[in-house]
């Protein structure tokens, strides 16, 4: 994170791409009880996140062996230097990867183990999205305060759409056609039309954004603000801020989560407290409340086996069993500057980039041991 924050503060103003729509937000926060459906639909009015009372961590689970094992290390390009997030195609394998301290887009085919390709000069790259029915790659280049473009099968970059303070998680909404990237720096959520890439509006989400995601149940995109301790839900065929949902003392900082979207779960890590929530997204409540490592990072779930991954930037990776509406904690995985992860949904293998293994980064791949009614 501390790499993130010196860059944060060397941003001193955010330039709005000439021709794109401003949209302010709402000045109240939601108060009252319900979910929430977009786009075109009435949304019900909102209530802030109750939180958890008393509640208390499970126990892991006894286990013969570890629930990760190292497969192999990957030697990656571009030197010992700070890794971000990931995204894999699973149509084609490739896994691509946010070199940040290198300012590359680093390409790993799964099934070979190998490089496949670097993308030079995508300064500061954070955010990292590959949307396989374009067949393109949106990079956040953070130094650049711009949105990268990259065409997947020739791996040159193609636009540029900005500008942006600090870009950082991305999002695909495929009804409107539109990638949504949050700003860290807290200039607003930017919106790219995906066909033109112009941009097309900056959303007032009032503080610094964490990560995006589209719900594809709602039709939402929600957007973790770390600095307001909310989520807000944004209606992509309007471009409008539709309602803040409340933190409170439970979260300190969101900013990695992840959305369960069959069982209508949210996991949202807590930065500066080192929390995992589990919100249920059909009334907006926080169900538990779970320790990671410090500073958790970059989230990974696997939908078949509903097991979670939350990286840490202390290089914890807790692994936790979705059981219900609740985590069940299940385990541990420790290696040096472990706070990126990815996690193939067909095979369930686990992919940790690792800035400096004898000086060298690598991607650690490792094999995971299945629940017990997989084994």
């Amino acid at each position: 994170m501390a790499a993130r924050v010196n860059a944060i503060a060397a941003v001193v103003t955010l330039l709005l791409f000439s021709g794109a729509r401003v949209v302010t937000t709402p000045t109240a926060d939601a108060t009252a009880a319900a979910g929430f459906a977009c786009p075109g639909r009435d949304v019900a009015t909102p209530s802030g996140l109750a939180s958890s009372s008393a509640l208390t961590p499970a126990t892991p689970r006894p286990s013969k062996s570890p629930v990760l094992q190292p497969l192999v290390d990957v030697p990656l390009p571009g030197g010992p230097r700070r890794f971000d997030y990931q995204s894999l195609d699973p149509s084609t394998g490739r896994l691509y990867i946010a070199h940040m301290g290198a300012d590359q887009v680093v390409i790993v085919d799964t099934a070979t183990e190998q490089v496949v390709g670097a993308i030079d000069h995508i300064s500061t790259v954070t955010g990292v999205l590959v949307v396989p029915e374009l067949g393109r790659v949106f990079a956040a280049a953070a130094g650049d305060h711009r949105v990268a473009v990259i065409d997947a099968r020739s791996l040159q970059v193609v636009a540029y759409a900005g500008d942006i303070g600090f870009p950082d998680g991305l999002d695909y909404a495929p009804g409107t056609n539109q990638v949504f990237v949050s700003d860290e720096s807290g200039g607003g959520e930017l919106v790219i039309d995906a066909g033109t890439n112009d941009v097309v509006a900056t959303i007032d989400v009032g503080g610094e954004a964490g990560n995006t995601h589209y719900d594809s149940v709602s039709g939402c995109i929600i957007v973790a603000v770390q600095s307001r301790n909310q989520l807000v839900t944004i209606d992509p065929a309007t471009d409008q801020l539709l309602a803040r949902y409340n933190l409170d003392g439970d979260c300190q900082a969101p900013h990695g989560f992840l959305i369960d979207e069959p069982r209508r779960l949210a996991f949202v890590a807590c930065e500066d407290n080192a929390r995992l929530l589990t919100i249920d997204l059909n009334t907006m409540h926080v169900t538990a409340t779970c320790p990671v490592g410090g500073g958790p990072d970059v989230l990974a779930f696997d939908p078949a086996w509903r097991r979670l991954y939350v990286a840490s930037e202390s290089g914890v990776v807790s692994i936790f069993e979705e059981v219900g509406t609740t985590l069940t904690p299940i385990g541990e995985y420790v290696a040096p500057h472990a706070h990126s992860i990815a996690v193939d949904p067909a095979t369930h293998r686990v992919y940790l980039p690792l800035e400096d293994v004898d000086g060298m980064p690598v991607l650690r791949i490792l094999t995971a041991a299945p629940p017990p009614d997989k084994a």
